[in-house]
Formats: structure tokens, C-alpha cells, sequence
């Protein structure tokens, strides 16, 4: 089945695939002032691209639409108008708060890819740098060229097209990925799809490595513990089941893993600044964010 999307890019999708979608955006329904067009990499890139995305807004004067958004435990490139940067995996819920007319061109990152580019991710994380600083002319030049491409029409596919190539291309130098990138996805694939994996002790035993091996693995490349990887893997599926299911909040703690309801619900509020219940009313009612 096609989507709009797909009626508007029509022979485009053969060059430029369409990604799966995006991992649950914290949002009330109905949201009328972005278009979001998503691909999928070059399959040569799969190794450090996750997926692309394409926002399109156009906000009322005085008007605010905030994007909330639990997002994978990466890093992001995006570049706009007005700004080119990499942002560092975001621990908890992000939100960005679109104004005025604009859009983006963005890229998830795969786990291994923002070491790659920018370093150690411990300290980096909920922060941004400038693309210039990671890649020096090559980020001015990158920026350039995707503005140049998309400023006319940013909804137009060809401008996709030549705003995702040339992100490709820049990152195309980062191939072959090394050896501790190819496990820190894997790592990251396996925890994210497996919902027996409830334990560090139990992925340490998949992939055959120690416990402080694995925390150190995951705090250079992401910042992040063998710990936070289950929770956000735990809550992205709490939270994608009170989007298409009517379930209590006990039987929610006990699909997605938890051996109690008030643990679940104290890591939800955490991470994401609302309660099961809320979110779930949310999504009928319109968020509160509280």
C-alpha cells in the first residue's frame, strides 16, 4: 500500500528507498505543521546510517509545535537553514520546538558512527557540536551543498535525493567500519530486537565479552551504560504499546519486562517527563507533557 509519500515521489523511490518508521515519537495526534518524508541509506552505508529523515514545517506567526521524541541511542546529523551540527544520543526524551516556516535534512546515525566522527561520547551526550568542528571545511562544504539543493522547493524528491547523496558522500570515508564499531552495533541490534535480553549478564554471554568490557565499550562509543540500553529498549516498547493498545498499566510492566508496575512507571517518568497514563490520554486528547 502507498502511502502519500510514496504518490509523491513516485519513480524517485527506485534511487532513494524509503526507511521503516521512525522508533515512537512522543507526540499528540493530528500534528498538521510538518510533513516528514523517511529513507533508508545506501545499502553500502548501512553500517553507519540507520535511517534519513526530511521535516518540511510551516508554523502559524506565534505559534509553537514542540517535537518530543524518545529517540534511538545515537547520534544525529542534521543540517537546516540556519544551523549544521551533530547531536550526541540523547539519554532521555528530546524535544524541539518548531517556529516559523523551515526543514531539515537529518541522519540516524548508526551506534558506531558518532565516535567515528566526533570521539569519545562520554560527556557529549544531550549536546551538540558545530558540523564545522568535526569536519572542519568538509562540514562548511557539506552544508553548503544540501542548502543549495533544497532551498527552492524542500519538498521537491530530486532535492532529497541530491541533499542525501551528498551526506553519503561525506560519510563514505568513514568505510571500512573497525572491528569495535561492528560490535557496538551489533550490541545495539541485538538488545533493541530481543526482548529476552533483560539482563547485562545475559548479553555479555551472547557476545562473549566481560561486564566492565562491555561498560566501557558502551561509554566511549555512546556514552551510555549496558543498563540504559535495555531501559530505553523497555519504554520505546511501553510506549508503543499505549499507542495501538488499551492495556493497564500492570500488565503493560509485565510484557515489556518489569517485575513490578511502580518501577515501570518511576523509569517512564524519568525518562520521558510523563506517566503511562498520561502518554496514553495524550494520544486521544493531546499532549500535556505532564
Amino acid at each position: 500500500m502507498k502511502s502519500d509519500t510514496d504518490e509523491q515521489l513516485g519513480d524517485v523511490v527506485s534511487t532513494v528507498r524509503r526507511s521503516p518508521d521512525e522508533l515512537v515519537r512522543l507526540a499528540g495526534p493530528g500534528d498538521a505543521h510538518q510533513r516528514t518524508y523517511r529513507y533508508l541509506p545506501s545499502a553500502e552505508l548501512a553500517a553507519l546510517v540507520r535511517r534519513c529523515w526530511i521535516p518540511v514545517w510551516s508554523v502559524p506567526p506565534g505559534a509553537e509545535a514542540p517535537q518530543r521524541t524518545l529517540q534511538d541511542p545515537v547520534s544525529l546529523l542534521v543540517i537546516s537553514g540556519d544551523y549544521a551540527r551533530l547531536h550526541g544520543v540523547a539519554p532521555e526524551l528530546s524535544t524541539t520546538t518548531l517556529t516559523g516556516e523551515g526543514w531539515a535534512v537529518g541522519l540516524v546515525l548508526a551506534p558506531a558512527t558518532g565516535y567515528l566522527l566526533a570521539g569519545p561520547a562520554e560527556g557529549s551526550n544531550d549536546r551538540y557540536v558545530e558540523l564545522e568542528e568535526v569536519l572542519g571545511d568538509d562540514g562548511r562544504a557539506l552544508a553548503d551543498r544540501v542548502r543549495r539543493v533544497m532551498a527552492a522547493d524542500p519538498h521537491r524528491p530530486e532535492a532529497h535525493r541530491d541533499a542525501l547523496d551528498a551526506c553519503e558522500d561525506t560519510l563514505r570515508r568513514l568505510l571500512p567500519l573497525d572491528a569495535e564499531g561492528q560490535l557496538v552495533n551489533a550490541v545495539v541490534a541485538a538488545v533493541e530486537s530481543d526482548v529476552e535480553l533483560l539482563q547485562v549478564t545475559q548479553i555479555c554471554s551472547r557476545f562473549d565479552i566481560g561486564e566492565r568490557a562491555l561498560q566501557r565499550l558502551l561509554r566511549r562509543r555512546l556514552g551510555l551504560t549496558p543498563k540504559c540500553l535495555i531501559q530505553r529498549r523497555r519504554l520505546q516498547e511501553a510506549a508503543e504499546r499505549l499507542l495501538h493498545e488499551s492495556v493497564t498499566q500492570a500488565d503493560l510492566a509485565a510484557a515489556v519486562g518489569y517485575a513490578d508496575e511502580p518501577h515501570m512507571i518511576r523509569d517512564f517518568l524519568h525518562v520521558t517527563g510523563t506517566t503511562p497514563s498520561r502518554f496514553a490520554a495524550a494520544q486521544r486528547y493531546g499532549w500535556s507533557g505532564t
